[in-house]
This record gives structure tokens, sequence and C-alpha cells, in this order.
């Protein structure tokens, strides 16, 4: 048995989210109460309580996230549960690289939350993102350059096979959409987003974003690391930074990803944080994985007296 832990992304935030393992874990309380010192603010209480308005925000979101996230990792860490590969799923990159002792968790969270911010401002009335579901790769890509005319829109996100997210302008997502359904998608519907996020408009952000990390010590990764955007096993610092930078503007290849791990040897998932997105995601890629939920005290009890 090979192990990988995967970290979600943007989404998979809720209310409530890491109050158990907060409650009940003193590696837990201690990355939230580092977040809110870092931050200058309680973001624990925002992941806790809400409002629901703040916690959707994108730069809150991330770092809330990612600190949920490593509030489960720091009890799987303390228990000894062994893992030799680690992914993420767009924001869930900079978890894994934390995971991976690349970046400190003081240093994620200060990025993250600077990169939500960034995507905020560039994505501010410039775009969305939609879902098409049961198309094809190349049927969705053939959708998105009927559209352009429109204006800009291309693949975000190739989350597993039949769910592909493309994001870019009002207009052009919208008759994507429609090319869509005319070529077989059983459906194509607008997500609630705030920008169009893993798409050339998000040019602005990634500059922004490369000053950041500039300013950012990296380590070489204690795991192997896969990146999101191109499923490569990537060990070198400046690789890694470039395809943090290139990341806000590429989409996500989330099917390669799992692909490349399964073929590397991985045949067991478990995904650490809130939610279960990349559960569901992982199902529909490999149908021979292990899978496992560690984003909550019930689940992660559960894997550590499995292992």
């Amino acid at each position: 048995m090979k192990r990988a832990f995967v970290f979600p992304g943007q989404g998979s935030q809720f209310i409530g989210m890491g109050k158990d393992l907060f409650d009940t874990h003193s590696e837990s309380r201690q990355i939230f109460e580092k977040a809110d010192a870092v931050l200058g603010f309680s973001i624990s209480k925002i992941c806790f309580e809400g409002p629901e308005e703040e916690l959707k925000k994108t730069s809150i979101t991330q770092p809330a996230l990612l600190t949920a996230s490593m509030a489960a990792f720091a009890i799987l860490k303390k228990n000894n549960l062994a893992v030799e590969g680690v992914a993420g799923h767009s924001l869930g990159a900079y978890t894994a690289l934390a995971a991976a002792e690349v970046l400190t968790f003081e240093d994620a969270v200060k990025l993250v939350r600077r990169r939500g911010e960034l995507m905020e401002e560039a994505g501010k009335g410039r775009g969305t993102m939609a879902v098409i579901l049961n198309l094809d790769e190349d049927k969705v890509a053939q959708a998105c350059k009927e559209a352009s005319s429109m204006g800009v829109v291309e693949p975000a996100n190739v989350n597993c096979p039949g769910q592909i997210v493309i994001s870019g302008e009002k207009a052009a997502v919208a008759a994507a959409c429609e090319k869509a359904k005319a070529l077989g998608a059983k459906r194509a519907m607008e997500l609630p987003v705030s920008g169009p996020f893993h798409s050339s408009l998000m040019k602005q952000a990634a500059d922004g974003l490369k000053l950041s990390l500039g300013n950012i010590r990296f380590s070489e990764p204690k795991k192997t690391y896969y990146s999101d955007i191109d499923a490569t096993v990537m060990k070198d610092v400046n690789q890694i930074k470039e395809s943090l930078f290139r990341q806000l503007m590429a989409p996500v290849q989330w099917i390669k990803v799992i692909e490349k791990m399964g073929s590397d040897g991985f045949d067991q998932f478990v995904e650490v944080g809130p939610g279960k997105v990349l559960n569901g995601l992982i199902r529909k890629i490999s149908k021979d994985a292990q899978i496992f939920n560690a984003g909550d005290e019930a689940n992660i009890k559960i894997l550590c007296e499995a292992k």
C-alpha cells in the first residue's frame, strides 16, 4: 500500500470546519492560533462561526481552508501516519507544499491570504466560471473555441471524467455553455464565484503573486510533490515557484494528477481537510483506489485505527 495525502481547494469550506479538531487536539489548536497571529485577525472565529458571506470571500476562504486542512494534517503527523506523496487542487497545492515542508505554515498562510486578495482584485466584474457535465475534454475545448468571438473563455478545471469547469468573460462563458449543450453536455451552469479563475484573465493577479513568491523561502520537498497543473513531480524550488505563478492562469489537471500518481504506485488517497469533494472526483478517476477522508475527528480516528 502506497499512501498519498491530497488537499482540497476553494469550494470545500463550510462554517464549523475544524472546530472539533480545535476543541480536541492541542496540535490543531496551535495551528489555528498561529494563523490568527500571522493574519492579525481571528480566521478561527470565521471558520467556526462565520458569517457565511465572510467565509465565502476568496481572500478569507483561502487562508481558512489552508488552516483547517493543516489542523487535520497536524493530527495525522502526530499519529505517524506514513505518507509518501502529496498533491492539492488549486489552493490545495499550497497546503500540500506546507505538508511537504516546502513552505512553513506561517509563510503558506501569508501567501494564500495575498493570493486570495490578488484574485479578488483581478476578478472584480471581469468574468465568471461554469461547470460542464457529461462532455469530454475535446468537446469542451471546442465549445470554448466556438464561443471565443464573445471574449475570453477557457477550460479551467479538468476535475474528473464528465466534469470540466470553464472560465472567462461572462458573455463568452454563457455562449460556451450553450455551445456545450448543443454538443451534448448534460448540464452547463454558471458557478457562484467572484472571478474568472485559472484563466488568462488572471494575469494581473499572477504578476502580483510572483512578487510575493520571491519574498518567501522555499525548501526542497520532504515528500513527493505533484503539481496540479501538469501532474509532474517537482523537486526544484524555482520550478515550484514558477508553477504557482502559472497556476493562476492555467487549468487544474486533476485527472492527470490522480492517473500519474496511480501509475507511480499510489493506491490509497486521503483527502486531508474539510469536505469530501476530492473523494468524489478520485472515485470517478480511479475505480480501484482506496479513499479516505481526514477532515474531522470521527474520520481521522477511523483512518488512524486502520493504519
